[in-house]
């Protein structure tokens, strides 16, 4: 996952304009830790990984529920990492002031390509962060103070004089699991009323699904339970649900805009499948 977000943002500072960011277009990016002996080849921007932390104001610890087809599954809602970067430059091929003002200028550029991103756009995301599972677009902070960490102690343990940096912080997601085993979704509760003196009158409760030929959900389409009068619509996923239908043998018809009419045999209560409709385009 880390190297996943490596590799992305090479891809975003790679992709910076060069009529407005010169040096920066042109340079190379490395994750190496910058120590007493680093020394590239080539004008660089650096990035040192230096914390991973939990962010747990982000995280959401509600599982995520997932249709799976005529089944539902779930699985643990993500971890939230800040992963927390010191930026720096380093100029090659040039010494004294002129260094200096490349580096200043390198890191200039670079502050002001990634503050452009309050998120890192998907176009840009690699590996797993790519991934179309993933739920949250990976917020950044740039250039923000870190109260946890002291500057002049970062050097010293590198063994390096001080240099110009900034702080970014990109907040990833971590699966914590793949998902659970797959059950039916509840299509059929019941549901017994009884008055003083008279006998039991049950009620099925059912749900069911319109769907096209490909398996997607029909919206807005008029599904009524023609010999008991009852009439509803399907959700934006094609669901539908009726809360009180009297047990035994019915027709179900179906009108949707753009599919023909279906009209088929309904028996309540029965298995899942038997409150699904498929729909069939008009000619």
């Amino acid at each position: 996952m880390f190297n996943d977000l490596d590799a992305s943002l090479t891809v975003l500072l790679n992709d910076a304009p060069p009529v407005e960011l010169t040096l920066l277009n042109g340079a190379d990016v490395s994750f190496l830790t910058p120590e007493k002996a680093f020394a590239p080849a080539q004008t660089t921007v650096n990035l040192f990984l230096y914390e991973v932390r939990e962010n747990r104001d982000l995280r959401d610890p509600t599982p995520i529920v997932e249709r799976d087809g005529n089944t539902f599954k779930r699985r643990p809602a993500p971890l939230r990492s800040d992963c927390s970067y010191i930026v720096t430059t380093w100029a090659a091929g040039v010494q004294g002031a002129a260094r200096v003002a490349t580096e200043h200028q390198l890191l200039g550029e670079a502050l002001t390509w990634l503050s452009r991103f309050p998120t890192v756009p998907d176009r840009y995301l690699q590996g797993l962060l790519g991934a179309p599972d993933r739920i949250y677009p990976p917020p950044t902070m740039v250039a923000q103070l870190d109260p946890n960490q002291h500057a002049g102690d970062f050097w010293a343990a590198m063994g390096i004089a001080p240099r110009p940096a900034f702080y970014l912080t990109v907040t990833v997601e971590l699966s914590l699991g793949g998902p659970e085993p797959t059950a039916p979704p509840v299509t059929t509760r019941f549901t017994r009323a009884s008055v003083h003196g008279t006998a039991d009158r049950p009620w099925v409760q059912i749900a069911g699904r319109i769907m096209d030929a490909a398996g997607d959900g029909v919206a807005g389409a008029v599904v009524d339970i023609t010999d008991v009068e009852l009439r509803t619509r399907s959700a934006d996923d094609g669901g539908y649900s009726f809360p009180r239908v009297p047990p035994g043998a019915h027709t179900i018809r179906v009108v949707a805009q753009g599919f023909q009419p279906q009209t088929q045999a309904l028996v309540v209560p029965d298995q899942p499948a038997g409150y699904l409709v498929t729909l069939t385009p008009l000619p």
